[in-house]
């Protein structure tokens, strides 16, 4: 008969609009529903029409009350919002890579301008168990020679400083915001930070150092994310995506003003109590 057929039909249809609620995990909140609507059968639903719920063969049955339900809270239901990190921290974050992984992603680099320039890339150097790393500006001339970072006159004073702490240079792990030198030794233009810099940001997270120390005003800029002086901040712990950051002149600018070695050393200082280190007063030169 024509109307078992349609019946039949009906009931079929809403056989597959119920099991497309459970897939979107809907159950709970319809089946809840349905229930205090067949409870309360004086209360009308004003998701269904008026007219609809004058046919006894269709409004009445428990399927179509369900369905009526279901709709409504599809109507209002917001989906949550995840507990879990959002994509954008995901995207940041390489769980599980080292540093090596790293490396083979910024393979022979030409993301900015700095590679049509450069000898070598200076990726960096030291231990991949470093507690303590120190963060420059860039590359110049002999790093670029020896794809190795801070092993010119500034690096040699680096090294010194290091010593005097009570470390050696293979005890930490020495990086730069970009990985290629910039033409005549100038500082790092904004695009060419912004296309390296993630790499910068991949091997902290890589390494999980207790702290950074950064070198300059670029390393400084680059990781707070800031345009102030580092006069404002050299010295004070500051954070870097949980990990504890000190800003301090960089060891070129030591070389042409000796007397802020003492600053340095006093923050140096602050660096090895952090670390459990012994404290030297003797050591500013």
């Amino acid at each position: 008969m024509p109307t078992e057929s349609a019946n039949s039909a009906l009931q079929q249809k809403i056989k597959q609009r119920l099991e497309f609620y459970e897939d979107l995990d809907l159950a709970p909140f319809y089946r809840d529903r349905a229930a205090s609507l067949t409870a309360h059968p004086a209360i009308e639903d004003p998701t269904v029409p008026k007219a609809a719920s004058k046919l006894p063969s269709q409004a009445s049955t428990p399927e179509a009350v369900q369905v009526a339900a279901a709709a409504s809270v599809a109507k209002s239901f917001v989906a949550p919002v995840p507990a879990g990190p959002s994509l954008f921290e995901v995207a940041e974050k390489h769980p599980g890579e080292t540093l090596l992984h790293v490396r083979e992603d910024l393979g022979e680099c030409t993301r900015c301008k700095l590679h049509r320039t450069r000898n070598k890339i200076v990726f960096g150097d030291g231990s991949s168990q470093a507690q303590l790393v120190f963060v420059g500006e860039g590359p110049g001339a002999d790093e670029d020679a020896q794809g190795l970072p801070f092993v010119g006159r500034a690096g040699r004073l680096l090294t010194q400083m290091i010593e005097a702490m009570g470390l050696q240079r293979r005890d930490v792990y020495i990086c730069n915001v970009v990985k290629c030198r910039p033409p005549g030794n100038r500082q790092p233009e904004g695009d060419e930070v912004e296309s390296c810099s993630p790499f910068l940001f991949r091997q902290l997270d890589v390494l999980k150092p207790k702290v950074i120390v950064c070198l300059g005003a670029t390393a400084f800029r680059t990781l707070l994310q800031s345009n102030r002086s580092i006069s404002h901040f050299r010295g004070q712990w500051l954070d870097f995506r949980g990990y504890k950051m000190l800003p301090t002149y960089h060891p070129a600018y030591l070389l042409r003003n000796p007397a802020a070695k003492a600053d340095v050393w006093k923050d140096l200082q602050k660096v090895m109590a952090e670390l459990g280190l012994e404290v030297k007063k003797n050591k500013a030169k």
